[in-house]
């Protein structure tokens, strides 16, 4: 099995998959020769990603290292699901400017619990190895603690960017603190990983895993690392995604435990362009095909709003199941895409024609805010997107004379119009 899944694509193929959203990788040579001797061989890499077990109920965006893990593992390589039990004792701030509290012992065996249960959503539970590092860091001991505590000096470490900005702020940093990179470093010697995955702000700390392996005339390991996942209500500025990252206290999340609705409701509310970059980093449809979606979609063979169910589909069924999933996507299209225009409740808007017989369509509709600007409503014209008492008008020239009016752009957007 695991044979047959290691020759599934080509060493080339499988970096064009694993990398794909990566925004720190060191050093790409070496991943690839990596991959091309697993494939050569037959014997599959060691992919290690270490998990603070300090929040157990997980969301969207930390769902970005466990699918970047299921790649690699549906290729074959073995994943080692790491729970930094030893090390969530300690507190890492990562990336913070004030040291995380640290956990019991019984809060940190009841956060991995909750944990493995998540996480097996997107994993395959049969093709993980799940580890804890207090099996090799609680038999360190006094002496191999200070042994580790002398690769590093305090210059070096102060190079982390939140060390450096407290340090410089006068702000307080706990020796035990500089002790966390460097336990994290050593997980990966015990491990003997190929490849550590990690989000931005742990690059530090992977590199001193990669320092700690050469040190010990290991071959080191490769690093990377994905971006933080933007929130539900990011938009496109000059053609690069801006938001406040997906957070429980934004209120702009998708939890993984919600309802397969819920899931598939949020990830519909989304823009069309952040839909693109939702697809890159947590679909697993192959790059070629989601290639092929988007130029179908550019080129106006598929519309926007079918990629966005496909997706919305897609991440429902993973967290809630197959047949949840379809189901979500059924109850969402009965409840919006069919749902009867209620024109009872709209409001009147005037809309003055100082003087003149009759005023253009494109002109009127601004003014109702169904669309930005008269530019806009010729284009929705064109796409037969606009009615007036319920006939289409495509003509870009056609007028409209005093009398109420009920103007509709697309299925439920309407306002009643009065021009006088």
């Amino acid at each position: 099995m695991t044979q047959d899944l290691l020759r599934k694509a080509t060493p080339e193929e499988q970096f064009d998959e694993v990398t794909r959203g990566t925004v720190d990788l060191q050093v790409a040579e070496e991943l690839k020769k990596k991959l091309e001797r697993s494939y050569r061989e037959g014997k599959p890499l060691i992919i290690k990603a270490g998990f603070d077990p300090s929040r157990p109920d997980l969301h969207l965006g930390h769902s970005l290292l466990l699918t970047r893990m299921r790649r690699f593992q549906d290729f074959g390589h073995t994943v080692v699901f790491l729970i930094g039990d030893f090390t969530a004792l300690i507190g890492d701030p990562s990336g913070k400017n004030v040291t995380r509290p640290p956990l019991t012992r019984e809060e940190v065996k009841v956060n991995a619990e909750t944990y493995k249960e998540q996480v097996f959503k997107v994993l395959d539970s049969h093709r993980t190895v799940v580890r804890f590092n207090s099996e090799w860091l609680d038999t360190l001991g006094t002496e191999g603690m200070i042994r580790l505590a002398s690769r590093y000096s305090v210059q070096r470490m102060l190079e982390r960017d939140d060390f450096k900005k407290r340090f410089r702020d006068n702000r307080s940093i706990a020796i035990h603190e500089f002790l966390y990179p460097l336990l994290q470093g050593y997980d990966s010697v015990a491990l003997k990983s190929d490849v550590e995955l990690g989000a931005t702000d742990q690059l530090f700390n992977l590199l001193v895993g990669r320092q700690l392996m050469k040190e010990q005339n290991m071959e080191p390991q490769v690093i990377m690392t994905g971006p933080i996942l933007e929130g539900l209500d990011a938009k496109l500025v000059d053609g690069k995604i801006f938001g406040d990252k997906m957070s429980k206290s934004l209120d702009n999340y998708v939890g993984v435990s919600e309802s397969a609705e819920q899931i598939f409701g949020k990830l519909m509310s989304i823009t069309d362009d952040l839909m693109w970059r939702y697809y890159e980093l947590l679909s697993r449809k192959p790059l070629k095909e989601l290639q092929e979606m988007k130029a179908a979609v550019q080129s106006g063979q598929t519309h926007p709003k079918a990629a966005k169910v496909a997706f919305a589909q897609e991440i429902a069924a993973r967290f809630q199941g197959e047949e949840a999933g379809k189901k979500a996507a059924e109850a969402f299209e009965a409840r919006f895409a069919n749902k009867q225009l209620d024109t009872e409740s709209l409001s009147l808007v005037e809309v003055a024609m100082a003087g003149a017989a009759k005023v253009l369509v494109t002109k009127v509709l601004p003014e109702t805010k169904l669309v930005a600007s008269a530019t806009e409503a010729r284009k929705l014209m064109a796409q037969g997107g606009v009615r007036v008492n319920g006939e289409k008008v495509t003509d870009p020239k056609a007028e409209l004379g005093p009398g109420e009016y009920l103007v509709q752009v697309g299925k439920l957007k309407a306002a009643k119009v009065k021009l006088a």
